[in-house]
């Protein structure tokens, strides 16, 4: 066994992650993962998870090689199952099809994998690489490793606001601070949470579907609804355009411990600035997401971006990084994460 990857490993493997793409609101609660099996006679089979009680990724590439499969090189971005779940172990469909060496992208920290699906392989005598692409399948896969690591979703925070960071007027108008592309490139992040969290004020001020309305599917995804679950922190109308919601009153990271527990990979919390504002100052924040438009509302009456105390002194101001910088039809989409532990100074 050798971990040395070549440069065909990661150019099938990063085959393999685009695979994997194509699935991103299909597989969920599954990971969205993707194969690609290289036959002993170089011809190429591709598969992408289906959705759940369906197919796992490398057992659609089996299944399209064939007899093919024996002998062959396969390529996967997250390690093969090795448990009976809604489908059968995926290393025991590797190892029945007899394929020669199994190129992983990254570990399964599930409970049931945990390393489990390579020591198979290995044990039946297929050479096992890990490793190929990882950076790239880490970031494909940061919610659903996250949630296996802590039993939580990943939360992501959504914000838009002024260049002179101002979330809404001072009569309390925000619609629309961003343009026609950004809003849509926020229907994508609804569409890849399993929950979007908002506050019962905003619902009451804005009165929020909360649906996704402008993304358009692509590649093996469903046209059907990709709207998340509501949950709305306090109270709310049964008339509100957002019900059917959910209504929590409660500690916020017990709210994530629960979403956790009944498999949300990811949370979106979509506001308003008090509820952005208390997942931030308890830390439970994995990802800002914040939108900046060309505008700039002027003074300092408009609403701020977190509402509730800030940092009493720059000793205690929150750093984190940027992840990318892009521009968005006319605005910017900033993503910002935490800093890494020990890498502040």
């Amino acid at each position: 066994m050798t971990d040395t990857v070549s440069a065909d490993d990661e150019r099938y493997m990063r085959l393999a992650v685009a695979n994997a793409d194509t699935v991103r609101l299909l597989a969920p609660p599954n990971p969205w993962v993707g194969a690609v099996l290289v036959a002993a006679d170089g011809a190429v089979h591709q598969g992408a998870t289906a959705a759940p009680g369906g197919a796992h990724a490398e057992v659609l590439a089996l299944e399209r090689a064939g007899t093919a499969a024996a002998g062959a090189t396969v390529y996967t971005t997250l390690e093969p199952c090795a448990h009976h779940g809604r489908t059968g172990p995926c290393a025991d469909a590797l190892i029945d099809a007899g394929v020669r060496r199994v190129v992983i992208g990254v570990l399964d920290p599930d409970r049931h994998v945990t390393g489990r699906g390579a020591v198979r392989l290995r044990e039946a005598g297929i050479d096992v690489t890990v490793g190929a692409a990882a950076a790239e399948i880490n970031e494909q896969l940061r919610s659903y490793l996250h949630h296996r690591r802590t039993g939580r979703p990943w939360v992501v925070c959504k914000l838009a606001m002024t260049v002179d960071g101002r979330i809404a007027a001072p009569d309390g108008t925000s619609q629309w601070i961003t343009g026609a592309a950004a809003r849509a490139d926020a229907h994508r992040l609804r569409a890849e949470s399993g929950a979007i969290v908002v506050g019962a004020g905003t619902v009451r001020a804005d009165d929020p579907s909360l649906t996704v309305r402008d993304h358009v599917p692509t590649g093996d995804t469903p046209a059907g609804d990709l709207s998340p679950r509501r949950v709305v922190l306090g109270k709310v109308s049964p008339d509100a355009r957002v019900q059917p919601a959910q209504a929590y009153d409660g500690p916020l990271g017990a709210l994530l411990d629960e979403l956790g527990a009944e498999g949300v990979l990811q949370v979106l919390v979509e506001g308003g600035a008090a509820v952005a504002g208390e997942f931030h100052r308890q830390g439970l924040v994995d990802e800002y997401v914040i939108y900046v438009a060309p505008a700039l509302l002027g003074g300092e009456d408009g609403r701020a971006l977190l509402a509730g105390p800030g940092a009493g002194t720059m000793g205690d101001v929150w750093r984190g990084q940027f992840v990318s910088v892009d521009r968005i039809g006319d605005d910017v989409r900033m993503v910002l994460r935490p800093a890494p532990a020990g890498s502040r100074s």
